[in-house]
């Protein structure tokens, strides 16, 4: 097994060097000479979690993304908010919707006890969210390191560069191109919907008074929507905002291709799920991944490596958080 394993990390990581060159100042294997247990703490961290609570994985794969889409793959994501700041995971996008803050707590806390000052947050997420991929089923991966955290986390830059699930696919494009990604990346990221879970505020105006004409969404199925409506109440005379639904109804712990065959059955989640169909190109990578799941699988390691790379910050810049909730006193 442990072979077969690391045949497919090894095939992964070529494929990754030919979808895109990773950051000269990033490396496979950062800290093999400078903490050689860092990558094993976090994924034993990521497994224990999930022993208790599966959900938890789809939150750090979600967190890593939310971080790297503000100010870069730099653990601000991570920061606590203050008396005289609100920091990104205090804004209504990422608040209560990310989980998993204490994951990476337990993990930065052993690593310090045995590599003190060494291991930067945003690297410790970075592997995080590898981990949470391989324990729901998904292919392991090699993730290039030497990330530095940041000392900037506002929750207003959440507003500016995190994607509702509302937009529409010229919208996401356009958000990921921002951010150097394609829109094969795009497609091949928002596969990530097919573990975790997701609040019912977040999609309650696809069934419920949609328009003048239309009570829901006509491009959700009917049947999933009726689903949906006994799960999610109308707001309007029951306003639980704690009320959550599997992003991929039918096989909602393992990560798998079934996201895509959901939303090629009209059962996409999102508007932002079901807009991945709206055009030629995108609804043909689609029907590719549902097709072949282990080419999708390899894209989507060589994609979320290239999105861990968004504006890191390496070298002098930044630096290695003691406590991944609290920047370092200068």
């Amino acid at each position: 097994m442990k072979t077969i394993l690391a045949a497919v990390v090894l095939f992964s990581a070529v494929l990754v060097s030919s979808y895109f060159q990773v950051d000269a100042q990033l490396q496979v294997g950062y800290y093999n000479d400078k903490c050689y247990l860092a990558e094993y703490i976090v994924k034993d961290e990521v497994h224990k979690a999930f022993a208790r609570n599966p959900g938890l994985a789809a939150g750090l794969v979600r967190m890593h993304f939310h971080d790297c889409f503000v100010r870069g793959c730099d653990g601000s994501v991570l920061i606590d908010s203050t008396p005289s700041n609100t920091a990104e995971k205090d804004s209504s996008i990422n608040n209560p919707s990310l989980r998993g803050f204490e994951v990476i707590d337990s993990a930065k806390a052993r690593i310090e006890a045995v590599c003190k000052g060494v291991v930067s947050c945003a690297d410790i997420l970075a592997f995080a969210a590898r981990d949470s991929v391989e324990v729901n089923g998904g292919c392991g991966y090699e993730v290039p390191a030497g990330r530095k955290d940041g000392r900037v986390s506002l929750a207003s830059d959440t507003f500016t560069n995190l994607p509702p699930p509302t937009d529409t696919l010229d919208k996401l494009t356009s958000s990921f191109s921002n951010k150097g990604l394609t829109q094969d990346d795009l497609i091949t990221l928002y596969g990530a919907h097919t573990i975790g879970r997701s609040h019912c505020t977040s999609f309650t105006s696809r069934l419920y008074n949609f328009s003048a004409t239309a009570t829901q969404d006509p491009t959700l199925d009917a049947s999933y929507a009726s689903v949906l409506k006994q799960q999610c109440p109308n707001p309007k005379f029951f306003n639980d905002t704690n009320l959550v639904v599997p992003m991929d109804p039918t096989t909602p712990t393992v990560f798998d291709v079934n996201y895509y065959s959901n939303v090629l059955n009209n059962k996409g989640l999102f508007t932002s799920d079901q807009t991945l169909l709206s055009s030629t190109v995108t609804g043909n990578l689609i029907r590719q991944n549902v097709a072949n799941p282990s080419l999708w699988e390899r894209k989507f390691a060589a994609a979320i490596v290239k999105m861990g790379q968004i504006q890191v910050l390496t070298g002098s810049a930044g630096e290695i958080r003691a406590n991944c909730r609290v920047i370092n006193k200068n």
